[in-house]
């Protein structure tokens, strides 16, 4: 059986700068995959390219086994896609606007499934609504249901839950969850990485265009699996204890392997003179994986 997914020695340059980097992927069908990375990573870019936006300059893509620039019009249909763009057209109801998608695709007659679309996503009661006087967060919707009505076999999220509410957040992780469990293969992009955390088997991280750290979120979290002591100071830590600590939105990491290490590191920092404003001890999670990655700790660690 044919991966959901194949990318294969793919680059993209714009001008100088060179936004894919020779990346190597496969998402296997029925997978919820996770594709990480910071801003200008190189996410959306292959994202474009899988969805034949953006002409590869070298490499292959592929969706269910049709090659996704010799084969376009089947590889298409395969895939749907949310953007992270808010795009939509003005003129038309939500329930035009999703009639209007399915006739891209040469379907018909699928009310019922846009009916049960618009009942799973929360839109029956905006179905009739321009899509103009839509809030941002019901327009965010209304692209997923656009991506979904010609039933692809393989979903493309990208950061489909920016900037929207907690409750769309659990209607739609409820809805997708479903899709997976009936077989579909969902690649999600978010900066929420608690919610890759929660919904990815395997996950993807991209720095600077290329595949840094692949493997399943179980493993990626064990590989980090030494206790963390978190704290919070007026000030930098002595630089011994700095060189294997992580530095995250103020607060300090620093792994451990053995309790009785705390308080000499503790009576180091106030030694230094540092105040220490809030302390705490556990495992990390996806997000600190994530920062000790993309600052190169584990870089060219790729399963």
């Amino acid at each position: 059986m044919s991966a959901a997914i194949r990318i294969t020695q793919v680059s993209k340059c714009f001008g100088s700068v060179r936004a894919l980097d020779q990346v190597d992927l496969e998402v296997q069908r029925g997978e919820f995959f996770g594709l990480l990375g910071p801003n200008g990573a190189g996410k959306t870019t292959l994202i474009s390219a899988l969805a034949g936006l953006v002409r590869a300059d070298s490499g292959s893509l592929n969706v269910m086994g049709h090659d996704v620039q010799l084969d376009y019009r089947a590889a298409r249909r395969l895939l749907g896609v949310v953007p992270q763009e808010l795009v939509f057209d003005p003129f038309f109801t939500v329930r035009e606007s999703l009639k209007i998608q399915s006739g891209y695709f040469g379907i018909r007659d699928n009310d019922h499934w846009i009916d049960e679309i618009l009942e799973n996503l929360g839109l029956t009661s905006k179905a009739n609504a321009n899509m103009r006087m839509l809030s941002g967060g019901m327009k965010r919707r209304v692209l997923v249901a656009q991506a979904l009505v010609h039933r692809p076999p393989v979903i493309v999220l990208d950061e489909p839950t920016a900037g929207v509410d907690v409750e769309l957040r659990q209607t739609l992780w409820a809805f997708i969850r479903r899709l997976n469990e009936a077989g579909h293969t969902i690649v999600l992009t978010t900066h929420y990485l608690e919610e890759a955390e929660n919904l990815c088997n395997r996950i993807a991280m991209l720095k600077a265009g290329r595949v840094v750290a692949l493997d399943t979120t179980a493993q990626l979290l064990r590989r980090f699996s030494t206790h963390c002591l978190r704290l919070r100071t007026d000030g930098a830590i002595p630089a011994e204890l700095a060189r294997g600590a992580a530095q995250n939105g103020g607060w300090w990491s620093l792994p451990f392997d053995a309790f009785d290490q705390v308080e000499p590191m503790l009576a180091k920092i106030r030694a230094a003179g540092c105040r220490i404003d809030d302390l705490e001890i556990g495992k990390p999670d996806l997000e600190e994986v994530f920062v000790r990655v993309m600052q190169g700790q584990h870089e060219g660690q790729v399963s």
